[in-house]
């Protein structure tokens, strides 16, 4: 089956595009940058550009069968030149995805798998006072909303993900917990209040690889999946686990050094998720209880 990533250089689509690869799929990624040796992803057929300035055509689509949207918007991406925010992820997430959701769907497509976030689902009222997590809402609605007898279109919304994809495709983040337990920091240690569902990389591609599989199934729904509901100090404890230091319960801080209370979406509180046995199935039954040993195979990335 021939399959284009859109953000297939990235850790979801890089991830993504070796199992998919590994199943036999001819795998094409797309991104705004070429991976470069040593990187696993280095070998895989690109498509260059960036689907917010239509670098991707109607007729480059027409070649694939499957979609994999794995990119989108967010603070990060904000021109400097940008005045309004609100307007820029409403456009650039809420209007553009699905709008390139349908022109896959001219372009003869016969799946589209979109990406997206679990906030949304687990604390809805984010929708109301956060305007990024309204385009994400508006985002993976659109695309399911673009769904035809012959075009299958499914949002999976995935939350904190875990894993790498090798030393050079890691996750940052993993990289300065793992100094922080190691002292090499030099800050106290310490939790955030408050947690969230986490899920794997292995595990979300398993769960994209069940809805090629289950494409009429899964069109038009919008599935949120996870794992393990954990607090930050449950997860922060598999670092110190993984690491092989004492148990010992960590304070918790409001405003963490590594996980600020700016960056939590929910605050601090905990925005858990429960997955239904029916995405469960409806996604191949993707493993499970996998989070400490994608934690243990992060350390061991990096001692």
């Amino acid at each position: 089956m021939k399959t284009l990533i859109v953000g297939g250089t990235g850790l979801i689509g890089g991830h993504a595009a070796l199992h998919l690869r590994s199943l036999g799929h001819s795998v094409t990624i797309s991104g705004r940058t070429k991976p470069q040796t040593p990187s696993p992803l280095a070998d895989f057929p690109l498509l260059l550009g960036n689907y917010l300035n239509a670098d991707i055509t109607k007729e480059q689509l027409s070649a694939f069968e499957t979609v994999i949207f794995a990119a989108g918007a967010d603070i990060r991406h904000i021109p400097a030149s940008e005045k309004d925010h609100d307007a820029f992820l409403l456009r650039t997430n809420g209007q553009a995805v699905p709008a390139f959701a349908a022109l896959a769907r001219d372009a003869g497509v016969a799946q589209f798998i979109h990406i997206g976030s679990y906030y949304w689902h687990a604390e809805p009222a984010l929708v109301d006072t956060n305007t990024y997590m309204r385009s994400r809402k508006l985002e993976s609605e659109g695309v399911v909303a673009t769904a035809r007898p012959g075009f299958a279109a499914t949002s999976l919304c995935p939350p904190f993900l875990v894993g790498d994809i090798s030393p050079t495709v890691a996750s940052p983040f993993a990289g300065e917990l793992v100094q922080y337990f190691q002292g090499r920091l030099g800050l106290a240690e310490s939790a955030p209040p408050g947690g969230v569902a986490f899920l794997t990389l292995r595990s979300l591609s398993q769960a994209i690889a069940g809805a090629i599989a289950n494409r009429e199934a899964v069109s038009g729904k919008v599935l949120a999946i996870g794992d393990e509901n954990l607090t930050w100090a449950q997860y922060l404890d598999y670092f110190r686990r993984a690491l092989g230091l004492g148990e010992e319960e960590l304070p918790l801080v409001e405003d963490h050094p590594l996980i600020p209370k700016a960056a939590r979406m929910g605050g601090d509180k905990n925005v858990f998720l429960e997955t239904t046995q029916e995405a469960q199935a409806l996604l191949g039954n993707y493993t499970r209880n996998d989070v400490y040993n994608a934690v243990k195979e992060l350390v061991a990335n990096r001692v």
